[in-house]
């Protein structure tokens, strides 16, 4: 795996999207990991002016999603997330917070996979589990 040129496709992948809205970046990835950032500021705040959990789960299922997709054939299969599960354990007011994806299972046709959300000191944000299928894409 060339990391810098999946870095890359993955992040040219955010344009016009939700991640880009978000100012979503990919940042590592590995054989059994994808990290992205997100800045924390007001585009990202619910009304008491921290981290809305609404942005944390899509950065959670944005890395999910393309950790799934880095392990299949993309031209005859597509992957949907089925489930997603988040626990917001810290909130957050300003600077950065980044989500890892590590596996739980990636079988044929459904992916598991743990997704945790630090910030920049470490501190644990959310935790998350999200559930991908697998699907044949349609000729």
């Amino acid at each position: 795996m060339n990391i810098e040129n999946t870095l890359l496709v993955l992040n040219n992948l955010n344009k016009n999207t939700l991640m880009e809205t978000l100012n979503i970046e990919f940042v590592a990835v590995g054989d059994d990991f994808v990290t992205a950032k997100m800045p924390v500021n007001t585009s990202v705040y619910q009304p008491y002016g921290i981290l809305h959990g609404g942005a944390t789960a899509a950065l959670a299922e944005t890395v999910g999603s393309c950790a799934s997709a880095l392990f299949i054939d993309t031209k005859t299969k597509i992957v949907k997330g089925i489930e997603l599960s988040i626990n917001h354990l810290k909130s957050k007011k300003d600077g950065v917070v980044y989500a890892t994806a590590k596996p739980v299972h990636k079988g044929r046709t459904t992916h598991l996979w743990e997704i945790k959300v630090v910030d920049e000191n470490e501190q644990l944000i959310s935790i998350c589990k999200l559930t991908n299928i697998v699907l044949e894409k349609k000729q």
